[in-house]
């Protein structure tokens, strides 16, 4: 999949330290792409807007 002309954001959960950083891209193509912000060249994991939204949700906090 060509993502060349996706905008890429770093997530907000995402320090400035130089941590583990994700990047996200959304919207182009119909999918989201993520990337690892250190590697911006290398592999990008493709999900469905509707697959993505379901791990983010497993991700979030429980209360």
């Amino acid at each position: 999949m060509d993502l060349t002309g996706a905008r890429w954001r770093t997530s907000t959960k995402s320090g400035n330290n130089g941590g583990d950083c994700v990047e996200v891209a959304d919207g182009v193509a119909g999918v989201v792409g993520v990337r690892d912000s250190k590697d911006p060249g290398g592999p990008v994991l493709v999900f469905t807007p509707p697959a993505w939204r379901a791990f983010v949700a497993h991700l979030a906090p429980r209360r």
